[in-house]
């Protein structure tokens, strides 16, 4: 150790710190590199964010614009619209960083969206990490907030429809709408306070809020150590992979140039978002077959298919077609993603804690909740775009209207059995892979002239997954009541039964050993 080493060690303890976290074992899996996308991609935006704020003019005065762009000089335009077309086209590089911002944003959302259908799909949501479970949908929501704040401030055509939206939702809230729009907008619709408001809640209090959570997420995940998948040599109580320094280092800095490199290819020659082909936002324009940002399209699905349907309370109009789909559903859909942790811990009775993932076919019930949610949402997104599917593949917007209603309800349901029939087949196929091999397709004649197939044994660590399956002893017996009075205890006690072995008893349905020969006995 150096004197200056020495020194800085005296005076911070850094070297039993640096000694006790630089050995620290990461595991090797392609799947866990999901969430480092997402760090990445909000590391890119905000070094893109800060040059960008260093030019964009959060204000809607009114402006003549006089820029570099033909077709818009002497256009009355607001001072956040041309100073965007400025960025784009004026300074140099900017249009660039601008693309390379918004692809960000995009990847950035849907890497937090495929890490959390990871977590869900192997189970590491479990105890000890309900906590980084409630910050990860936390982090989902706020990141979908985020782009659409950032998606509004240009203020063209295309967002100026998006923000019209927004307020048609503030003011389907009941008793209190009105107040919000007012004090969102700073008066009627458009206003000119909305921008500078959404400005300094979008660079400044979100990102905030992201960096906290993001920074308490990676503290908790160093303290607990990662899940990994079950394997010889891997316990709850080890992790198998890389230490820190210097493999893991090495990889993860690739890694995040991999990353940038891409995003930034993707900002050189895929354009987003051209707002000089949508024009400024115009409260009597709307733009045709407007599409907002993906993450966002499942809102924009629920709102095209609700039916018109409003009652009138108390002097008051609740406009169901509004509050439901773009309030009440949303705060569901999240709220529900929130909570499953402590729903699937009440409804199994397993209190243990898990380090080890769960394959998605071994936990049926769960991969198959997981399917129809993730149907649900598709359906939402695509109804999103059933006025041009429906000019694409000339079919009536009523018949496209129906057909995504239709699915709202039947799509979930169909995905649900679907899934959980191939879970429980996969299981079977692995099972019996376990007791007689794997097919090698070579055929072998005996000496009594009997024609057998050669079956190989499956590898130590195929066979160990493979039998990774729930206890039995996470069956819960269904109650049974001398007097079946349906009081509340006693019907909260038959649901919870009857869900947990929903859960836990699929094991059930795959044949023993014993099964599976007296089946082969049975004649055809």
């Amino acid at each position: 150790m150096t004197d200056s080493e020495r020194a800085l060690d005296e005076r911070l303890g850094s070297a039993a710190f640096l000694r006790r976290n630089i050995r620290k074992v990461f595991p090797e899996q392609w799947s866990f590199l999901l969430g480092e996308i997402a760090l990445y991609s909000f590391m890119l935006l905000v070094l893109t964010g800060v040059f960008l704020s260093l030019f964009f003019k959060p204000s809607e005065e009114d402006t003549v614009y006089d820029g570099s762009y033909a077709l818009l000089r002497g256009a009355k335009v607001s001072e956040a619209y041309a100073s965007t077309i400025d960025i784009s086209f004026d300074v140099r590089g900017g249009l660039l960083v601008r693309q390379i911002h918004h692809w960000a944003a995009v990847l950035f959302v849907a890497a937090i969206c495929v890490h959390l259908m990871r977590i869900f799909f192997t189970g590491a949501f479990r105890k000890p990490r309900e906590i980084n479970w409630l910050i990860g949908t936390t982090l989902f929501a706020l990141a979908v907030a985020e782009g659409f704040g950032g998606y509004s401030l240009p203020d063209d055509l295309l967002s100026g429809t998006g923000l019209r939206i927004f307020q048609g939702i503030l003011l389907s809230i009941p008793i209190v709408g009105t107040y919000l729009s007012f004090f969102v907008f700073g008066g009627e619709f458009p206003g000119h306070q909305f921008i500078p408001r959404l400005f300094t809640v979008h660079i400044l209090l979100i990102p905030g809020i992201l960096i906290a959570l993001i920074t308490a997420h990676l503290m908790i995940i160093w303290h607990q150590k990662h899940t990994q998948w079950p394997g010889p040599k891997r316990t709850g109580h080890n992790v198998v992979g890389s230490p820190t320094f210097p493999q893991f280092l090495t990889h993860t800095i690739a890694f995040q140039l991999y990353v940038a490199g891409l995003i930034t290819l993707l900002a050189a020659w895929v354009q987003i978002n051209p707002i000089w082909l949508y024009g400024p936002y115009r409260p009597d324009a709307v733009s045709s077959g407007s599409q907002p940002d993906w993450y966002v399209g499942f809102l924009e699905g629920s709102l095209r298919l609700m039916p018109r349907i409003s009652w009138s309370f108390a002097g008051h109009t609740i406009a169901w077609n509004a509050l439901v789909p773009a309030v009440l559903l949303p705060m569901a859909f999240f709220t529900l993603i929130a909570l499953y942790p402590f729903f699937e811990r009440w409804v199994t009775g397993d209190d243990r804690p898990h380090h080890l993932c769960d394959r998605p076919r071994n936990a049926p019930t769960r991969t198959a909740l997981g399917m129809a949610a993730i149907t649900w949402y598709g359906n939402l997104w695509a109804a999103g775009g059933n006025d041009v599917i429906a000019a694409v593949f000339k079919i009536p917007l009523e018949y496209t209207t129906w057909f995504f209603r239709i699915g709202f309800f039947a799509f979930p349901v169909i995905a649900f059995v679907v899934t959980r029939r191939i879970c429980l087949s996969l299981q079977r196929s692995d099972a019996q892979a376990v007791e007689e091999g794997i097919e090698s397709g070579i055929i072998k004649r005996l000496p009594t002239g009997q024609y057998i197939e050669v079956h190989d044994r499956p590898r130590p660590e195929q066979a160990m997954i493979a039998q990774a399956v729930h206890p039995d002893d996470l069956v819960r017996p269904l109650p049974r009541h001398i007097i079946p009075l349906p009081t509340p205890n006693r019907i909260i006690a038959q649901i919870q039964a009857r869900l947990n072995q929903a859960y836990t008893k699929y094991a059930a349905e795959t044949p023993t050993p014993e099964e599976r020969r007296e089946l082969e006995k049975r004649p055809d």
